[in-house]
């Protein structure tokens, strides 16, 4: 019923390195978003157009089918690629990637018959994409697939452009903390110092 797809690409100008690769707790980041929600999916996918370096993972791995398009793109091939019905997609720098999300978006996107379920910040921290995390969300892959496309085939590069094609289930602060009290599941890191934070931020957890 629910794929999950790990979106491995960008540039990662600020950090100097592949971030996905970068090792966080020694290991490859990437692998610890794997790691916590693999117990959830019944298929996982990670996109990156550079696939020679990451079939370590032996996960399935696919490129962009649609070159030089963005997020949006980026977005496209993460639903489009999907087997299942439900389509979890998640950054690769999310060291703390919620699966309780996951869980419950599933369930609301059954209950509540919703085309998306994304998380919605409502803080000084909402300037992109209008407080919406569409990089920690859960898309329906019947009805957001033709939106998705209908977008990038009018030019659009938003990569929420097409929402108001599909039933939006917002998930907003409150309900995300009761979800996810720690409320670090949007965090990514983007710099060094960054990435050592949140390295002693997981340790605290662990001990």
């Amino acid at each position: 019923m629910l794929t999950i797809v790990i979106q491995a690409g960008g540039q990662s100008s600020r950090m100097g390195e592949d971030k996905a690769l970068k090792p966080f707790l020694g290991k490859p980041l990437i692998q610890r978003v794997i790691e916590r929600l693999n117990p959830i999916a019944d298929e996982l996918i990670v996109t990156t157009n550079r696939p020679d370096e990451y079939r370590f993972l032996n996960h399935r791995l696919v490129s962009d089918l649609i070159p030089e398009r963005g997020a949006l793109g980026g977005l496209y091939t993460a639903v489009s690629s999907a087997s299942h019905p439900y389509v979890g997609v998640v950054a690769c720098d999310m060291p703390f990637v919620s699966q309780m999300f996951f869980e419950r978006a599933t369930k609301l996107m059954v209950e509540e018959e919703a085309d998306v379920v994304i998380p919605r910040i409502k803080s000084e921290a909402s300037s992109k994409s209008g407080g919406y995390e569409p990089l920690h969300a859960l898309y329906r892959k019947e009805t957001c697939l033709p939106a998705i496309e209908d977008a990038i085939q009018k030019d659009l590069w938003k990569v929420i452009a097409w929402f108001g094609k599909v039933k939006v289930r917002d998930v907003l602060d409150d309900e995300m903390k009761s979800i996810d009290p720690s409320g670090l599941y949007s965090w990514n890191v983007n710099t060094p110092d960054e990435f050592k934070k949140a390295e002693e931020i997981a340790t605290s957890q662990t001990n």
